[in-house]
């Protein structure tokens, strides 16, 4: 397939590679541009992975209210003063603020799930009549699995991203890990809807 400008200039735009790293990937897939974006997509994660670790204390507070019966405040945390004034972070912070509003999720990661409430709904579905006749070692693994779709809804990282549902909204900030260069985590969040109590 021909490499074009255009796909190039797509492709830098996407990821934020220059525009050789962009022309390489290009010519690495033979010039189709899905193969070209996913091996790039690939790299971006691992090269987030590694700086999942990195302590972030900068960042933003964002605000998001929708049709004035949900609002939203938001904490996204970065390792830079610079990365925090950007655009793109900023960008980031409403579209997660939007996502809080519309998915309502009650904790940040799976992490922040409490001890007791995961063994709780464990307990639960153990005690399912649907899984007694299952053998034991069969009823965890169902259990398990279960409980982490349970609570995937539950966990705005795990919850699939309403601006683009292929991926998660781990995903989504993974990849803007990788293009902005730094570690970047929801501090807390708080979502406040009309004539609803908590």
């Amino acid at each position: 397939m021909a490499i074009t400008v255009e796909d190039i200039k797509k492709l830098k735009e996407l990821t934020g590679i220059g525009l050789t790293d962009a022309k390489q990937a290009l010519v690495e897939a033979d010039g189709n541009f899905d193969n070209a974006l996913e091996a790039l997509r690939k790299k971006g994660l691992t090269k987030a992975e590694k700086k999942g670790d990195r302590e972030a204390r900068e960042g933003v507070i964002d605000s998001y209210v929708h049709d004035g019966r949900i609002g939203v405040v938001l904490e996204l945390n970065c390792e830079t003063d610079f990365v925090a004034r950007l655009d793109d972070f900023k960008q980031l912070a409403h579209e997660l603020s939007m996502q809080v509003a519309a998915m309502s999720p009650l904790y940040a990661t799976e992490a922040d799930v409490p001890a007791d409430e995961m063994s709780r709904v464990k307990e639960e579905m153990l005690a399912s009549e649907t899984l007694a006749s299952k053998p034991a070692e069969m009823r965890e693994k169902i259990v398990d699995g279960q409980v982490k779709k349970h609570f995937a809804e539950k966990v705005l990282m795990s919850q699939s991203y309403i601006l683009d549902d292929s991926k998660t909204v781990e995903q989504h900030v993974k990849e803007n890990i990788a293009k902005l260069g730094e570690n970047i985590v929801v501090g807390q969040f708080k979502r406040i809807e009309l004539g609803v109590n908590e």
